[in-house]
């Protein structure tokens, strides 16, 4: 069978499977690739296939482990309780200052360009007021999702770097002229978070908080015996130093959280017993998450491995019609939506990026034109199911990733188009060569 078609029928399986509950997203990551592995008749090479996928994905799925344990302590300890507190003095329990609240700070955390870095801390800010105002949090995931996906496109972020790389184009010169359509796909997630806002503020009405409100801690925590109020300058020092040494790459993430972690439960709880009762408390967040890591390393591993990532692009820049041709950079905006979400990063810009770039270029468009098009899609990619940050972001807020899906991959869509329009006005790349 021919191996582009393969591999969209597996893509299709797959996302039909998940999204209509028919199968976890664990064990379709882990059957689903090997069947279909098995009818490319690769059935002898799909173990080694899957190896390289998960070693691949292996220094994530252990930077998620600890990242989890790291923070669910901090939490625990009571650090976040005071930031917390502020923020509902701040928000008076109003539901639309807290979703524009969201969208703000996460835009502010993401220039770190690390997005489970950028969960992790909003989440702990944040996840406390949505349930105290039992406010809906497939709004949350859906605003900080959306956010990362257009922050992600600084010049330090992987999809710019990728497709500078790919196109050995300076991230600088690449960057720029996003400006334009990074602040619009802002403005736009703003006006989304007043327009979810408004919708809160009918059904549930303000919440009377106000700025005199007393704030116990006790949304946040969720275990009382393992608060550490006297230790919380340490912890908040601890935290600070983990994220300068982040930013400053000394160390890679995996060992700089595997390092935190240690310290933390250390100093904070020094007996063995209530270091083992801490980590117990997280284990099922962390087993759900990392698990989730190394299938979606099968599933990419013979996704390549097989040759059906390749094919796959190929085949879809073939039936793109000469008459076309000029078009090519809103076009690549147009496919970069579908193809990061069903396929890796690496795979789009590497593999399918530099097609595009020469087919660009016989119609007389720019690589540079095509490299900017082709981040467009980001804020969709980040829906994909084989984005590792995905699951840690549900995992923390506790959504259903199928529920979060389904959605949010509405207001993903037209962020992107909201993006592409502003782009081809500000010329960050051109309607026509």
């Amino acid at each position: 069978m021919n191996l582009a078609l393969l591999g969209f029928l597996m893509v299709a399986t797959f996302m039909t499977l998940i999204m209509t509950k028919k199968m976890t997203p664990l064990v379709a990551l882990i059957v689903i690739p090997s069947i279909f592995g098995v009818f490319a008749g690769e059935a002898a090479g799909l173990g080694p296939m899957m190896i390289d996928g998960i070693k691949n994905l292996a220094p994530t799925g252990v930077m998620l482990l600890f990242a989890i344990l790291f923070f669910s302590t901090m939490t625990d300890t009571g650090l976040f309780d005071p930031l917390v507190g502020r923020l509902i003095r701040m928000v008076h329990g109003d539901p639309m200052r807290i979703l524009i609240g969201s969208v703000v700070l996460c835009a502010l955390v993401s220039l770190d360009g690390d997005g489970s870095t950028t969960y992790i801390i909003t989440i702990a800010a944040l996840l406390p007021l949505y349930k105290r105002f039992n406010m809906n949090r497939l709004y949350l995931v859906c605003l900080l999702m959306t956010t990362s996906g257009i922050m992600n496109l600084t010049p330090w972020g992987g999809p710019t770097a990728r497709a500078a790389s790919a196109l050995k184009i300076d991230p600088a010169t690449l960057f720029l002229p996003l400006i334009p359509g990074m602040l619009a796909g802002l403005a736009f997630l703003i006006g989304l978070a007043v327009y979810f806002g408004r919708k809160e503020r009918a059904r549930m009405g303000e919440a009377g908080i106000t700025a005199d409100t007393e704030f116990t801690g006790m949304a946040v925590s969720q275990y009382p015996e393992a608060r550490r109020p006297k230790l919380i300058w340490f912890n908040a020092a601890l935290v600070v130093t983990l994220l300068t040494l982040l930013v400053w790459g000394i160390l890679p993430l995996s060992v700089l959280m595997m390092l935190a972690f240690a310290i933390a439960m250390i100093v904070n709880y020094p007996g063995v017993a209530d270091q083992k009762e801490r980590i117990s408390a997280h284990a099922g967040n962390v087993l759900a998450v990392v698990s989730l890591i190394f299938a979606a390393g099968i599933f990419t591993g013979i996704l390549g491995g097989t040759g059906m990532v390749e094919a796959m692009s190929k085949a879809v820049v073939g039936v793109i019609p000469p008459a076309l041709g000029p078009y090519m950079a809103p076009i690549t905006a147009l496919l970069s939506m579908p193809f990061t979400f069903f396929i890796s990063n690496d795979a789009f810009y590497f593999g399918m990026l530099p097609i595009l770039a020469e087919a660009g270029a016989h119609y007389g468009v720019a690589p540079e034109a095509i490299a900017r098009a082709s981040l467009m899609g980001q804020p969709v990619h980040l829906l994909s199911p084989l984005v590792p940050s995905t699951y840690l972001l549900v995992s923390l807020v506790g959504i259903d990733l199928a529920d979060h899906q389904r959605f949010t991959l509405v207001p993903a869509i037209l962020v992107c188009t909201v993006m592409t329009i502003v782009g081809m006005i500000a010329l960050a790349f051109p309607f026509v060569a």
